[in-house]
């Protein structure tokens, strides 16, 4: 029996050095209060890294299933993390809120490509137009507001709201777009549906 292991290329360790970030970047925002610009270095530090790792993927054509499989886990674990940590330091309404709709956004959407999976119709929820821009404004929101203190004082802090705002509509957009190209085959569940050419699966 073929010994199994992790496949080892450079997509994905720096994938696992995406994740390894998080505590990093955890400790030095809760523990380095006069410097956050620290947390939100590291934090653009790996999410730079996002966009390298999927492009050496394709460049070098070393994608693997666990690449696949760990690239959005990483991104979504280093997302939630900082949303937490911001809801907990600004303990506002408008904090609490914007992190909500992202973060159920996020377990709806993997939840629906699971079960898109499941039916062997994954390719009607990929990553879309939307997806990428939300995921910009998310990104450029977190950065800002995790280099600020948490008082809407400052007026980088109010820039970053505003951001995480426009993320939110992107992030209620894309999910939408998804569950419209996924709503007829939840409603047949486990019965023929249609493909694209209307000769069904």
């Amino acid at each position: 029996m073929p010994h199994s292991r992790i496949p080892i290329n450079l997509p994905n360790v720096l994938t696992l050095v995406r994740i390894g970030f998080i505590p990093i970047f955890v400790v030095a925002y809760l523990f380095a209060e006069n410097y956050y610009w620290i947390s939100a270095l590291i934090f653009a530090i790996a999410a730079v890294t996002d966009w390298i790792d999927g492009y050496l993927a394709r460049r070098l054509r070393q994608s693997t299933p666990f690449g696949a499989f760990l690239d959005p886990v990483a991104d979504k674990l280093i997302v939630v993390t900082a949303l937490v940590l911001l809801i907990g330091h600004h303990a506002t309404l408008t904090m609490t809120f914007a992190g909500m709709v992202i973060i159920g956004r996020e377990i709806v959407v993997s939840a629906l490509r699971e079960w898109m999976a499941e039916v062997n119709r994954r390719g009607l929820v990929v990553v879309s137009w939307v997806g990428k821009v939300k995921t910009g404004f998310q990104m450029a929101s977190i950065i800002v507001l995790l280099a600020n203190p948490p008082s809407l004082e400052y007026p980088w802090a109010v820039v970053g709201v505003i951001l995480l705002y426009i993320a939110v509509f992107m992030t209620l957009w894309s999910m939408i777009t998804y569950l419209r190209a996924a709503w007829p085959t939840l409603l047949a569940g486990n019965q023929e549906v249609p493909d694209e050419d209307g000769t069904g699966k």
